[in-house]
């Protein structure tokens, strides 16, 4: 492979003594899950993100399962959401025992189509879930505005969204609760599965802190239905506490790429999305009519690439059936278009303009 899509050796490398260093400490401790570090992790990351409370978990999809349970979106209620977005959303949904009701998206951007969330919050949702997809930071402010006045909770789903702000404000300010992932390739990633629920209501707060063990509301009494075992461990609270001061220099050198091929991809078949200022670029996704041929014309030219996402959610195949009448033609038209293209800090500017080359090099036919 030329250019790899991602390379998490290279991440490991460019901080490999704290990063050991940090690891060592908490072997050495005896003290691996709820303890120190994991406060640490919390208040530092709850301080950065700009709210009041985090609470960690054990990966992004406990999160937001464990915050519908806390606002109470469960049995016999709907929550809304987009269906672009990889199909995390109505796993948790259905786990916390609700509905999912699927919102379109916006052609330009890919992300929660304002109208349409409007008309979904009409309908009187549970709660509504907000996606800030590929790094992109959603038009929360109306909807959230309008959530606040019907008394809807909206929960930001941010896994891919460290850092994306506007107007001084982060993602996972802006609603009732935020939650984030740190797969490892996230913009803030741990070394294996890890997550987090941010909060600027300390009810809230309480209810997930309780939530994500069992429901204790002291030790071994199960005072809150819908907990289960969900706890950031000791260790990757520790390797994210060493990460989370290079998020800002990391997210710069996101965009910085993403401007590079803005500015150097020409292909009269390749469809590219402006940078916002709010961006993080957490991936770098165009979109192409002959997907199929230019994802094997890449890979020909040693170019890593990969799909996010290519089945709509009401689509799946363990779903069919169970929404017969939805109709997303921008979701459904996207996921037939949409390719990412490598965009991770430790990428340098000659393996970008090696991408370039290869993408603007497409012959764009059937036999590419």
């Amino acid at each position: 492979m030329l250019v790899p899509f991602n390379d998490l050796r290279r991440a490991f490398d460019r901080q490999q003594p704290a990063l050991e260093a940090a690891a060592l400490a908490v072997l050495r401790s005896g003290w691996y899950v709820m303890g120190e570090k994991g406060r640490t992790f919390e208040h530092d990351f709850a301080s950065w993100c700009g709210v009041a409370d985090c609470i960690g978990v054990a990966n992004g999809t406990d999160a937001l399962q464990l915050a519908l349970s806390a606002v109470d979106a469960g049995p016999g209620k709907s929550v809304a959401c987009v269906a672009n977005a990889g199909s995390y959303a109505p796993i948790a949904i259905f786990a916390a025992g609700a509905q999912p009701r699927f919102v379109d998206i916006d052609e330009e951007r890919l992300l929660i189509d304002v109208d349409a969330a409007l008309a979904a919050l009409d309908e009187r949702p549970a709660a509504l879930i907000i996606t800030h997809l590929y790094g992109r930071l959603a038009p929360v402010e109306r909807i959230c505005e309008r959530a606040a006045e019907l008394g809807i909770p909206v929960i930001e789903d941010c896994a891919q969204a460290h850092g994306a702000e506007r107007a001084g404000r982060k993602a996972g300010s802006f609603g009732s609760i935020a939650c984030f992932s740190f797969y490892p390739t996230k913009n803030l990633g741990a070394l294996g599965d890890g997550g987090a629920c941010v909060t600027n209501d300390p009810e809230l707060a309480a209810r997930l802190a309780q939530l994500k063990q069992y429901g204790w509301t002291e030790k071994y009494r199960i005072g809150r239905a819908g907990g289960r075992n969900s706890r950031l461990d000791e260790l990757q609270a520790a390797l994210l506490s060493c990460r989370l001061p290079h998020l800002a220099d990391d997210n710069r050198r996101r965009r910085e790429i993403a401007r590079r091929y803005l500015a150097g991809i020409r292909h009269p078949l390749v469809n590219l999305c402006a940078l916002d200022d709010a961006d993080v670029a957490h991936l770098f996704v165009i979109r192409c009519p002959l997907r199929a041929q230019l994802i094997a014309h890449l890979r020909s030219r040693g170019i890593g690439c990969d799909v996010h996402y290519p089945i709509p959610d009401h689509q799946q195949p363990a779903w069919v059936g169970l929404w017969p009448d939805c109709r997303l033609p921008v979701t459904e038209r996207a996921a037939a278009e949409v390719l990412s293209l490598p965009c991770f800090p430790e990428l340098t500017d000659a393996e970008v303009d090696e991408v370039i080359e290869a993408v603007n090099a497409f012959p764009g036919d059937a036999g590419a």
